[in-house]
């Protein structure tokens, strides 16, 4: 059985979690509280981090990025990174965008300081940390507008790991409501796409424990 640790506001595991079940790659997920640094799970992965994937034969693979590029080589039957050069140079182009980009500029500045911050226990969240990333996600969510209108999905003609990424760190700070969907209609008219997907379902789903959604996060008309 495939195994993917992950915890529930982890962009990058959901990253995973999307890039999988788009391929119709069943798995078994498992919670890990990375800040306890449980010795059987640094075992499996000496940097503590997840996303941390076992594939059935027994492979271990850490690290987004190596996972996206192990599973599109082993299941290339649902491409996701494009099926051309040109294409996969501009959804890796977009991957890095909006999962070191828009990461570093929102998310880690969001639910780095509202979630991580709470659950490790590890000092007051950052009053301007949290006023950066508001800030910023306007950015982003503009230029999520620009690409939305002037193609059919994010990198192109073909849904793909660029439309993945953006959705998945959104969907993190959306959970923390800190989406300012009602400035970017066009973006959010591009994410409820996204979330009618069948495999954005599961991710409707996730409970924080002691942090419950907003109304609207599992709404597919919000």
């Amino acid at each position: 059985m495939r195994t993917l640790y992950h915890i529930w506001l982890s962009a990058q595991s959901r990253i995973v979690r999307l890039l999988l079940a788009e391929k119709d790659l069943h798995c078994d997920t498992k919670v890990e509280r990375v800040w306890e640094r449980r010795e059987e799970f640094l075992a499996l992965n000496p940097t503590g981090e997840v996303p941390l994937l076992i594939e059935p034969d027994g492979t271990t693979l850490t690290d987004v990025w190596v996972i996206v590029e192990y599973m599109e080589e082993m299941h290339p039957e649902v491409p996701l990174l494009g099926d051309t050069t040109l294409a996969r140079a501009e959804t890796r182009r977009l991957l890095v965008w909006f999962d070191q980009k828009f990461g570093r500029e929102v998310t880690e500045n969001l639910v780095g300081e509202k979630f991580m911050k709470r659950v490790t226990r590890s000092g007051q969240p950052s009053s301007d940390a949290i006023r950066a990333g508001r800030h910023n996600v306007h950015y982003h969510l503009d230029y999520i507008s620009y690409l939305a209108e002037t193609r059919r999905w994010l990198a192109g003609d073909e849904f793909s790991l660029a439309d993945i990424a953006a959705a998945a760190h959104l969907s993190v700070v959306d959970y923390l409501g800190d989406v300012p969907w009602d400035a970017h209609p066009e973006a959010r008219q591009w994410y409820s796409r996204i979330k009618s997907r069948p495999s954005f379902r599961p991710l409707l789903e996730d409970h924080v424990p002691g942090i419950p959604a907003p109304a609207h996060y599992r709404d597919l008309d919000f």
